[in-house]
């Protein structure tokens, strides 16, 4: 559901300065038909325009596809001395905005996200909507049991947490100055960044969009990814399953003692009955089950304590490359 405008806005707000943050892995076919488009596009609507590429680890040569287009256009490359991931992309290039910019947009480089929708965003933003996002119409270069995993995803942590998160909501949008400051001071180590740019609130609009066949290579959200950046959604922003199975528990143990009580007036009644096997594995087996599954979850908590409480940082950058074509 989008939020209102807020009324203390201008209508007609100015677009000075825009930044473009780009998460690139294994990009370098794509980069050189993206780039001079991505700013082609942008240079329509604002004063100044910087281009923030972070290079998640690459394996190809996107670094040296970069150096070559900092000949002609100007950009801002951060290095990654290795993979840590999408979301650490976008928190560092989120972290390295120029104070003085009005807004930035977070795209990616494969083509999926259409170029044209930048200037719906825009007008959105200027009139009042604080971050403007993309919402996908379908998801059919997914495989169908990705599709309803997303899809079980999605409803499962619209119940169990208190923030609205929108389905099928990427991280293509558009973020004003003061979404990018409150998102700056979040430190968290284990970053859902869905997750964060619904918490941290602010006037919000959604526009739907097709999107658009990558132009070169394969996507690297594979199962295990979605599956651990899912987990980390739910343990970033719910403790219900802590709650559950207390809940859990609380039902068995109140079970046993009901059956306990059953067995002691059975023993009063008609004696001592030769025990059951089957029943005692039965029991043993559901129980040891049981808290299993609760210590697995426990410990999803705790690891993610762990990684706060040692405070590393979400990444490492290993070079920053900057040019500037005009001299």
């Amino acid at each position: 559901m989008d939020h209102p405008k807020p009324t203390t806005v201008s209508s007609t707000r100015t677009l000075h300065q825009l930044t473009c943050i780009v998460p690139v892995y294994n990009e370098a076919k794509n980069l050189p038909q993206f780039i001079p488009q991505l700013i082609a596009e942008c240079a329509k609507f604002a004063q100044k325009l910087d281009i923030i590429v972070i290079d998640d680890g690459s394996r190809d040569d996107t670094v040296m596809v970069l150096k070559q287009l900092q000949k002609e256009y100007a950009l801002k490359v951060l290095v990654f001395s290795r993979n840590f991931g999408k979301e650490a992309a976008l928190t560092a290039g989120l972290s390295h905005v120029d104070p003085h910019s009005d807004a930035a947009i977070l795209i990616d480089a494969d083509f999926q996200h259409p170029l044209a929708c930048i200037e719906t965003f825009i007008a959105e933003w200027q009139q009042g909507y604080d971050m403007v996002y993309g919402v996908r119409l379908h998801r059919k270069d997914r495989p169908v049991f990705l599709r309803m995993l997303s899809t079980f995803f999605y409803k499962l942590i619209d119940r169990i947490t208190p923030i609205e998160i929108p389905h099928d909501a990427g991280d293509f949008r558009l973020l004003d100055r003061d979404v990018i400051s409150a998102l700056n001071q979040l430190t968290e180590r284990e970053r859902f960044m869905k997750g964060l740019y619904a918490w941290v609130g602010f006037s919000k609009k959604a526009i739907d969009y097709l999107p658009e066949e990558r132009l070169q290579g394969q996507s690297s959200w594979g199962l295990k990814k979605l599956i651990e950046l899912a987990i980390t959604g739910i343990t970033s922003f719910s403790n219900l399953p802590l709650r559950m199975w207390s809940i859990i528990g609380a039902v068995i143990s109140s079970l046993s003692l009901f059956y306990a009580l059953l067995i002691i007036l059975d023993t009063l009644l008609n004696g001592v009955d030769l025990p059951g096997y089957a029943t005692i594995t039965v029991a043993i087996t559901f129980l040891g089950g049981i808290q299993l599954l609760s210590i697995g979850i426990l410990g999803e908590y705790i690891a993610r304590i762990f990684t706060e409480v040692k405070q590393r940082p979400p990444y490492i950058i290993s070079r920053i490359l900057t040019s500037d074509p005009s001299k």
